[in-house]
């Protein structure tokens, strides 16, 4: 699933593309993913782009609908990517790729399309006073999160440090790639409880977190199966993958064969002398 900096690739090249575009007319193929596709039909066209930005992992287009004698009606496009979207801006003439199911034309011959293989993403277009209710109670997003108050949302939980990295209402945006990355860099094991980090630990992975997820941004985040950015091209982070999905290999580090387990429900990577596991009480 596309996390933070996959997203965040993307919204930087629409952010490039988009903003002053005219909508002047939509198409839609299969539409399951679509909260009320005639609501998508019957507002995006004739609005124009003014913004896009990046909330956790949404996408969220700012759009204005003119209305006659009035005030134009402020707009917000949402779009998930789920596990494989893609949202691609492409010449009008270029003939669709597989699993198309939205066709967006813009002012300039160029159209906005979404890309999704199996349509676990989510799109919807709602008032702009509505978003936020949209967009659920998520958290701070990690790159802006500051070293102290990292360490105070870490010390209330007694949950497994990993189980915290993915709760999407304590850190948006975070998946299941980079905390692994970020937990390896910072020498932290999954499982640890988050509260019974000391505060070097903390500063640690802080710094480890941000500074990985920086890099994945530079680098146009990583393309595991079918992530590409707003022009269609793969990203490069995943080369410099240190842990995730490199079980039975060497670590890079220590040179120990990397180990994986599940730890809230998911697959997690790590090293197992780097990574020093949590001690078991003793009944």
């Amino acid at each position: 699933m596309p996390e933070l900096p996959e997203v965040e690739t993307v919204v930087r090249g629409l952010k490039v593309l988009l903003p002053g575009r005219a909508i002047t007319g939509v198409r839609l193929g299969k539409t399951d993913f679509i909260d009320h596709p005639a609501k998508v039909d019957e507002l995006l066209p004739g609005s124009r782009i003014l913004a896009v930005r990046r909330h956790g992992k949404f996408i969220v287009l700012h759009l204005e609908k003119p209305v006659p004698n009035a005030p134009p009606t402020p707009l917000h496009f949402i779009v998930h990517l789920g596990m494989t979207g893609q949202l691609i801006v492409l010449p009008a003439s270029m003939p669709a790729a597989l699993h198309t199911h939205v066709w967006i034309s813009l002012d300039n011959d160029k159209e906005l399309r979404y890309i999704d293989p199996r349509r676990f993403g989510r799109m919807l277009v709602v008032p702009a006073s509505q978003s936020e209710s949209v967009l659920g109670p998520l958290g701070v997003d990690p790159l802006d999160v500051s070293a102290i108050e990292f360490e105070k949302q870490l010390a209330a939980k007694r949950a497994r440090i990993k189980a915290v990295l993915l709760d999407q209402r304590m850190f948006r945006g975070m998946g299941n790639i980079y905390t692994d990355e970020s937990l390896w860099r910072a020498h932290i094991h999954p499982a640890r409880l988050a509260s019974s980090l000391r505060s070097e630990e903390v500063a640690r992975l802080h710094r480890a977190m941000q500074k990985i997820l920086l890099e994945a941004i530079r680098l146009g985040g990583s393309s595991i199966s079918d992530y590409v950015n707003a022009e269609g091209l793969p990203g490069e982070f995943q080369i410099r993958h240190r842990v995730y999905q490199r079980e039975g290999k060497k670590c890079s580090r220590c040179g120990a064969r990397i180990r994986r387990i599940i730890v809230a429900g998911r697959s997690s990577y790590f090293c197992p002398r780097c990574q020093r596991a949590p001690r078991q009480r003793q009944k």
